[in-house]
């Protein structure tokens, strides 16, 4: 590897750990205090915290990694140029292509990283939280229940409970809400053992209380006073996008769902988009002299913004199916890949001008 080659990657690479270092710290802790708040309000077992938090790091990495990268090519090339060296190493007759060739030279590996991550580590870590959600917020699920309080889970299932005897799966002084269709539905009872704590086919056994069902748009209410209930409540269902995220590349690859397709394609192009994100942030680090090199954070950051709206929005409409599957989501990736190719061409041709 040439010097200038080394010269400008030791300079980015630094940059990048440090910046993507720093974006790690500031997603896992936000992720940590969202969680840990679930925790106290006893909709999520709080030994599964650590792991949610670990697995939404995985499933960020697709997207702060370019970030991290774009950011960091951006500003120690905006440094190099505010300090007249890549004016010095072009004016030496050195090819500005070579500046390209070092960015790829971290690009190319960083991108393949991205997406091994989205394709294999992204869709693994989906289908882990799901099931530590599932079976964290399973009403019976008594480990992350806390006494007199109101438990929630994301279904809107409600659990007050005057004491909790965690080791025998029983519940004192309990009252249970939930809603189904107009209905809503209120279990007061003494006791609530839990039968079959299974995820699948949860049971449980009321004792002494009362039944109440409400119908919300008419007259059709209904009370029971009970010795013992049955009760069979239905297991959390994973959610279409859930599914989608969580499904692995040969399932999606046979599917000709709209949602699925999405997914697909937007798994195969974060790689690429990660490279071609590197690769704008070049052309767009270009300072004037006594510019300072954060001149161009602007137009980079808006660069940024309109690139992670644009792809969510394609990857929505192709999942809605408003437009066709092809280019789908690569439409954004082939507008990024124009622009680059545009830009390179008028800095060409005022490098022309420049040595003429």
């Amino acid at each position: 590897m040439y010097l200038i080659e080394r010269y400008i990657m030791v300079a980015t690479q630094r940059l990048v750990i440090t910046i993507i270092g720093f974006l790690i710290f500031i997603f896992a802790s936000y992720s940590t205090q969202r969680y840990l708040t679930d925790a106290a309000n006893g909709t999520l077992a709080l030994q599964s915290v650590m792991y949610i938090v670990f697995y939404k790091i995985l499933i960020a990495l697709e997207m702060l990694l370019p970030v991290g990268l774009y950011v960091s090519v951006a500003v120690a090339l905006g440094q190099l140029y505010n300090d007249s060296e890549i004016t010095a190493v072009l004016a030496s007759g050195i090819s500005p292509f070579r500046i390209y060739k070092a960015i790829l030279f971290l690009a190319i590996p960083l991108g393949i990283l991205v997406t091994l991550l989205s394709v294999y580590a992204r869709p693994w870590a989906y289908a882990q939280i799901f099931q530590l959600k599932q079976q964290a917020q399973s009403e019976l699920d008594v480990s992350h229940l806390q006494e007199k309080k109101f438990n929630l889970n994301d279904s809107g299932r409600m659990i007050l409970s005057d004491k909790i005897d965690r080791k025998n799966n029983l519940l004192s002084d309990v009252l249970i809400y939930s809603t189904s269709g107009n209905n809503t539905f209120l279990f007061r009872a003494l006791s609530v053992q839990v039968v079959n704590p299974a995820i699948a086919s949860p049971a449980v056994t009321l004792h002494s209380g009362t039944a109440y069902q409400l119908d919300r748009k008419g007259t059709d209410d209904n009370v029971q006073t009970y010795k013992n209930f049955n009760l069979h409540p239905k297991p959390m269902k994973q959610s279409i996008e859930l599914r989608s995220k969580s499904a692995p590349m040969a399932e999606l690859s046979r599917s000709h769902d709209p949602a699925d397709i999405a997914e697909r394609q937007w798994r195969e192009s974060r790689g690429i988009s990660a490279i071609l994100m590197a690769l704008l942030a070049i052309t767009l680090s270009r300072t004037r002299p006594r510019q300072g090199r954060f001149a161009t954070l602007l137009p980079l950051a808006v660069l940024f913004v309109l690139i992670f709206y644009a792809g969510n929005i394609s990857r929505s409409l192709v999942a809605s199916d408003i437009i066709p599957s092809f280019p789908g989501v690569w439409t954004v990736p082939l507008m990024m890949l124009l622009g680059f190719l545009a830009l390179l061409a008028h800095q060409a041709s005022l490098l022309q001008k420049f040595f003429r």
